[in-house]
C-alpha cells in the first residue's frame, strides 16, 4: 500500500507538487482469504477525503490478522505498564474484503 498523494498541485515552479496524503487513498490486496475484483469505498468530489466506507489503518491491520487466524483483539503488548493493541480499540475486521 501507499499513503496517496493529494489531488492538487502544491507549491510553484519547480518545486511543485503533490504531497503526502492520508485522507483518501488506494490499496491493492490479494491472496489469503481477500475477496477479489472489488472496489471499497469512495471519496468526495475532490477525491481528498474518505466519505463511504472508511477503512483506517487499525481497520486493514485487524484484517490482515483474521486472515491470518489471529484474533485482533486478543493480540496486546506491554508498554510502560499499560497493554495496547496493535488495532486500537476501534479496529474492526472489514468484512467486506473477506472472500
Amino acid at each position: 500500500g501507499e499513503f496517496g498523494r493529494t489531488p492538487m498541485f502544491q507549491g510553484k515552479g519547480s518545486t511543485a507538487g503533490r504531497d503526502h496524503h492520508i485522507k483518501g487513498f488506494s490499496m491493492w490486496l490479494a491472496g489469503g482469504g481477500i475477496r477479489g475484483g472489488m472496489t471499497l469505498g469512495n471519496t468526495d468530489d475532490f477525491g481528498y477525503n474518505a466519505i463511504e466506507d472508511v477503512v483506517e489503518v487499525h481497520d486493514l491491520h485487524a484484517t490482515m490478522l483474521h486472515v491470518l487466524g489471529v484474533d485482533h483483539e486478543q493480540l496486546t503488548y506491554r508498554y510502560q505498564g499499560r497493554d495496547f493493541r496493535l488495532t486500537d480499540v476501534r479496529g474492526r475486521v472489514v468484512a467486506p474484503l473477506l472472500a
